[in-house]
């Protein structure tokens, strides 16, 4: 790890962290807390994949649907009119927008194949933001004059990685690099995280072999046709699968390559002291349990 122990820690100039884990546990909260109330610089990953590396593609499937309207097409042929995402710290949905559901398309859906056309973009994408993570503290600090660093990584993280192998190729570079935090939840958060998402569900990124997977159980259990499927049935269906699937590669990652904190640990921080301490305690802890 990159600090070993709490003194490390306490002891660095520069102090750059990852945090990892599913989405609505604290991640970003925990990374505007620290950017704004102590000026640590936030390398937002999903903004990084929304701008950088899916910003032509979003783009494009905006302008395809526009240009089945008469009057949009009309005044994007004559080059009368701009169409872009907006995709801000804050507002990611341009990218759930383009990932897409699969299923009916009556109901909103897309057919398999573009569906998992759109999730290889993906992979791909979050695969390429987290690599440019040490240039992003470089950049940080050499042009911003910023000494601490915050890398705010979306849910799939788990995904490309292979939590099992200690040579990962991703995960020995950005633990070179930062601090890898796991904010794990308990089965309390879990079930508000189903309930969050049952109210309002959106696209999600997913391995390949998982998602082929959940996808042929859906259509098996139910007895349905690929165009017949209700898009936001089977992301409901498949979300609380796809908690448990995370849960133990989360578990892995901080035990091969990082620390643990709690939702809860999250919830109780009122500033960047202590954060600071709250990791220099589960480094000390880390150190004794070894």
């Amino acid at each position: 790890m990159l600090y070993k122990t709490a003194q490390d820690w306490l002891n660095s100039p520069r102090k750059n962290v990852l945090f990892f884990g599913m989405s609505g546990l604290g991640k970003t909260h925990l990374s505007n807390m620290l950017r704004y109330g102590a000026g640590w610089f936030h390398y937002s990953i999903d903004y990084r994949i929304g701008t950088r590396y899916m910003g032509e593609y979003i783009a494009d499937y905006f302008k395809s649907e526009a240009m089945k309207q008469p009057v949009l097409r009309d005044l994007l042929l004559s080059d009368s009119i701009r169409v872009s995402s907006k995709v801000s710290f804050d507002n990611l949905t341009p990218v759930s927008s383009y990932l897409g559901k699969p299923g009916s398309a009556d109901l909103g859906g897309l057919d398999w194949a573009e569906y998992t056309h759109r999730q290889e973009q993906f992979r791909q994408s979050e695969i390429a933001a987290l690599q440019d993570t040490a240039n992003f503290i470089d950049r940080a600090q050499r042009i911003y004059g910023y000494q601490n660093f915050i890398c705010d990584t979306g849910g799939s993280i788990c995904e490309w990685v292979d939590p099992d192998d200690p040579n990962d190729p991703l995960m020995a570079d950005l633990a070179q690099n930062c601090l890898m935090i796991w904010i794990k939840g308990d089965d309390a958060h879990t079930a508000e995280l189903i309930r969050r998402f049952d109210r309002a569900p959106k696209p999600m990124a997913y391995q390949p072999a998982f998602l082929l997977g959940a996808w042929t159980r859906y259509l098996d259990e139910n007895a349905l046709a690929p165009d017949d499927v209700d898009p936001n049935a089977f992301i409901r269906w498949v979300y609380a699968q796809a908690l448990a699937h995370r849960q133990p590669r989360y578990e892995k990652m901080a035990a091969g390559w990082g620390i643990t904190i709690t939702a809860d640990d999250v919830a109780g921080l009122t500033d960047a002291d202590a954060f600071v301490a709250l990791i220099a305690k589960r480094l000390e802890d880390q150190v004794q349990s070894a």
